[in-house]
């Protein structure tokens, strides 16, 4: 597997004849696409699952979890927060496509533990305009976890809420750990 830490100079992350990384991955679409073919997969996922996790780069989540194309739905966000999106593309999920089941997980070393609210007001003074977004900070990552297991469970539009799991995604060992929702 290349990852981008095993890419030490710009010059080998430019494509040929220089570009942007933009330029890059549209390249190597194009040869992805020269050997696709069609798959004649369903957009509802092989195993009824929906993953909600962080965006973060380290997280390779279908190795991690060792699924394959069509399994799950992934839905990533910023600290893999449950927000009124994700309960959007979760309901979409189960109440179209057939999910059943839900899987959380957030990650040692989140970024998401360093900002504070604040970041809003900082935007908010350099573009003029505040977010209507919350930034979702935390600083206890299993404490989130269970924040956003509760967010699933207590929504009206999932009607699928007894298997919800979550998890802690350890980024040195990349094992998980899971979070009791009682604690």
């Amino acid at each position: 597997m290349t990852t981008s830490a095993s890419v030490p100079t710009a010059s080998e992350n430019t494509p040929a004849g220089g570009g942007s990384v933009t330029d890059r991955l549209v390249d190597a679409n194009a040869r992805y696409a020269a050997d696709f073919t069609d798959p004649g997969m369903d957009a509802r996922p092989v195993l009824h699952v929906a993953v909600v996790a962080c965006m973060d780069a380290r997280l390779d989540l279908h190795a991690a979890l060792g699924l394959e194309l069509g399994d799950c739905h992934t839905i990533r966000n910023a600290g893999g927060v449950v927000t009124d999106d994700v309960i959007r593309s979760l309901t979409i999920s189960q109440r179209k496509l057939g999910t059943r089941s839900i899987v959380l997980i957030h990650h040692t070393g989140c970024g998401l533990e360093s900002l504070t609210e604040d970041f809003r007001n900082e935007l908010e003074a350099e573009v003029g305009q505040r977010p209507a977004w919350a930034v979702e900070s935390f600083r206890d990552v299993d404490q989130d976890v269970r924040q956003s297991m509760q967010r699933v469970r207590t929504s009206p539009f999932l009607p699928h809420t007894d298997d919800v799991r979550g998890f802690v995604f350890d980024v040195k060992t990349g094992r998980l750990r899971e979070v009791d929702p009682a604690a």
